[in-house]
């Protein structure tokens, strides 16, 4: 047969859906990809239900529902403090992956370079690749993950189209400060660059850090191309309903790349989650208080294990230093982990670029109790010397 085309072989199949395999092949548990095992927000099941009964069954307007999107462009004016026309400035896609992918087609063109940061997370390398376009890598250094300034600048210099933004960041939990926001934000103005951001953990930052949205510093909404999805802040990782949030002009190029990519996302999810989007504050106040109490009682294993860690200041995963085990590789690691202790954890090499053989990452989006049952499995290592 003819062969398939080169692009594919410049990346990997995902590594964190390889480790949810061999958690379920082994029956361990599964604090490897990021999904809850905790059911959503009761009014969204229930509405739900009841739309499985009234409808709509048929397709939604391609770029979204309208109802859909108004509630959407109502809520997210109310926490990035900017004006949002919900005909103009929103496209509702198949999740945050395809908002990442459909952003990307419009902004880059075959043999642009774009900036990603690393660690990162592993679909921004396959998307900049499917592009056509070519990686640029900023470290960010543990174990605080800050950027050089002098590193970050010189990669602008090399003229990129666009650089991905995740904040808080998947894998390693970071938070960029308005400070490292400013500076990207001026960089971009200044080597007329795109910012493409992932902002799915954008309810999820814990205290006393708090989460900027790029798009709303000075200046930088005309250049800032905003993705993210209501799976993480409704529990609802299966419905697949993602956005992109960006100037009309960006808008016009997004449309047409999502339209033939997917037609559109789900018109039923649409219309269910509607209700999810009017959600007063204190809902999104009691999610941050759910996961913070997660947080502290899955670190607090961490700590008894006698496991080093960088503590997430957003987002719900930790990167878990295992170099005093002295593995023959992550990924050696990792699937002992699961056969041997019943907990899956994803290799942290696969979000670097740098050759990093030296981390692990956990998520802690589970019930309260599946944390309890892994840590205690975690709490084996302990006697490790």
């Amino acid at each position: 047969m003819p062969d398939i085309s080169k692009r594919t072989k410049l990346f990997s199949e995902s590594v964190i859906r390889k480790m949810t395999r061999i958690s379920l092949q082994h029956g361990a548990i599964n604090l490897s990809q990021g999904f809850p095992d905790f059911n959503p927000p009761e009014q969204l099941t229930n509405e739900l239900r009841r739309i499985a009964h009234a409808g709509p069954h048929q397709y939604a307007i391609t770029w979204g529902a309208p109802n859909f999107r108004r509630a959407l462009a109502e809520k997210q004016c109310r926490f990035m403090g900017i004006d949002l026309d919900p005909d103009e400035n929103i496209v509702v896609t198949c999740g945050s992956t395809e908002a990442m992918m459909a952003a990307m087609l419009t902004a880059c063109n075959p043999g642009d370079k774009v900036i990603v940061f690393s660690p990162f997370y592993e679909n921004y390398v396959a998307d900049t690749i499917l592009s056509g376009s070519e990686p640029i890598y900023v470290a960010l250094h543990p174990p605080d993950f800050r950027f050089s300034v002098d590193e970050l600048t010189e990669a602008f210099r090399q003229r990129p189209k666009a650089l991905i933004l995740c904040n808080p960041a998947n894998p390693s939990g970071k938070v960029f400060s308005p400070e490292e926001l400013r500076i990207i934000g001026e960089l971009a103005e200044a080597y007329d660059t795109f910012v493409i951001t992932d902002e799915v953990y954008e309810h999820i930052v814990y205290a006393p850090f708090r989460h900027t949205y790029m798009a709303s510093l000075p200046g930088m909404f005309s250049r800032t191309i905003s993705c993210s999805s209501l799976s993480k802040t409704y529990s609802i990782t299966g419905w697949r309903l993602g956005y992109v949030i960006a100037p009309r002009e960006v808008i016009e190029g997004v449309r047409k790349v999502h339209d033939f990519l997917t037609v559109g996302a789900a018109a039923p999810l649409q219309e269910a989650a509607i209700v999810g989007l009017h959600m007063p504050d204190a809902y999104y106040e009691d999610l941050l208080q759910s996961y913070t109490r997660k947080k502290e009682l899955f670190l607090g294993y961490l700590d008894r294990a006698g496991l080093a860690y960088t503590s997430p200041e957003g987002a719900y995963y930790v990167l878990v230093d295992i170099q005093k085990f002295r593995p023959e590789s992550d990924m050696a690691f990792c699937e002992w982990l699961t056969k041997e202790i019943g907990v899956a954890a994803v290799p942290g090499s696969s979000f670097f670029r740098e050759d990093v053989n030296r981390y692990i990452r956990f998520h802690f989006a589970k019930k309260d109790e599946t944390l309890i049952a892994a840590g205690e499995k975690l709490l084996k290592l302990a006697a490790w010397e």
